[in-house]
């Protein structure tokens, strides 16, 4: 089979980027992972190369003669941008650039930029400024090289894969261990849930040249109280798990909605089908539970 194109996918071990690399795979692309760390998700068709995005000779190599550059890599976590702010505008700001330039350089017929729905509010902290000023270098390198870019802002994720920086990851693995969920604020909040295939399908779609220079929301048809959200899974547990909400000690997470006022505004990418949220969370629960039965399965083992 003939390869659609190549594709360099940094931060392409991590929860969005490997499920990216999967369905680019399977969609026909010649998959490159870069990433610091080695992927527990390579397949038998992806090349990896272990690298930091902050070395700009290594990144320019990898580069070179790709069609398309996905950039997932750099500092997710908002609590994490907020705590070190100098690795987290290292990370994401100059990473990024040097992935630009190095796109500039080979020509790449695409550049692809997750960035967040936290540009859009005056919540996020360290993590929002840096994902603007990203953006705002992405459309420099447009207006000034003609470098074509797409820029993505997703939903809240979830699925398998993710790790305890994700949110219902954690709130998933604490009911299983300890039988109970804390939430930090009263759970009025609204969410866009949205599964990680699902998210990652998109993420592929927007390759079309109808996406070409547009910033494009990936969010879920399922817009949720996190509150119900905890009842939900509560009943799947059959009400065997203890709710606690406690009162929020930080402002970083925007309630009922991210959008303040800005003049670039985003189109909206849902699909007409979509893993339901009930079945997409329960699933999810499954997988931890093995793989937290795995552990301690490893653990009796050693001792």
């Amino acid at each position: 089979m003939s390869k659609q194109g190549r594709v360099t996918v940094f931060g392409g071990a991590g929860f969005m980027g490997s499920h990216v690399a999967d369905v680019l795979d399977a969609s026909g692309y010649e998959v490159i992972i870069y990433d610091i760390r080695q992927s527990q998700y390579l397949s038998a068709g992806q090349k990896m190369v272990v690298g930091d995005i902050l070395d700009q000779k290594t990144v320019e190599n990898v580069v070179n003669g790709c069609d398309y550059v996905y950039n997932f890599a750099g500092i997710a976590d908002i609590g994490q941008a907020s705590e070190d702010p100098l690795e987290g505008v290292r990370c994401n700001i100059l990473g990024n650039a040097i992935i630009l330039e190095a796109c500039r350089k080979a020509k790449v017929k695409r550049f692809v930029f997750a960035s967040s729905l936290y540009v859009y509010s005056k919540a996020g902290s360290i993590y929002r400024s840096t994902k603007q000023a990203c953006e705002l270098l992405i459309e420099n390198y447009r207006e000034l090289f003609g470098l074509p870019y797409t820029i993505l802002r997703f939903g809240s994720l979830y699925g398998p894969r993710a790790d305890n920086r994700n949110i219902i990851y954690t709130m998933l693995t604490q009911a299983l261990k300890e039988g109970k969920i804390t939430r930090y604020g009263d759970g009025e909040e609204l969410r866009e849930y949205i599964h990680i295939h699902d998210a990652a399908s998109g993420s592929v779609e927007i390759l079309d040249e109808e996406f070409a220079n547009q910033h494009i929301i990936i969010t879920g048809n399922q817009r949720m109280r996190i509150k119900d959200l905890l009842y939900m899974v509560k009943e799947m547990f059959e009400n065997k798990i203890e709710l606690e909400f406690l009162p929020s000690d930080t402002n970083l997470h925007y309630e009922i909605t991210p959008y303040t006022f800005a003049p670039k505004t985003g189109r909206r990418l849902t699909s007409h089908t979509y893993i339901d949220l009930g079945q997409g969370i329960l699933e999810t629960i499954h997988n931890l539970y093995n793989e937290t039965q795995r552990q301690m399965s490893a653990g009796k083992d050693k001792s």
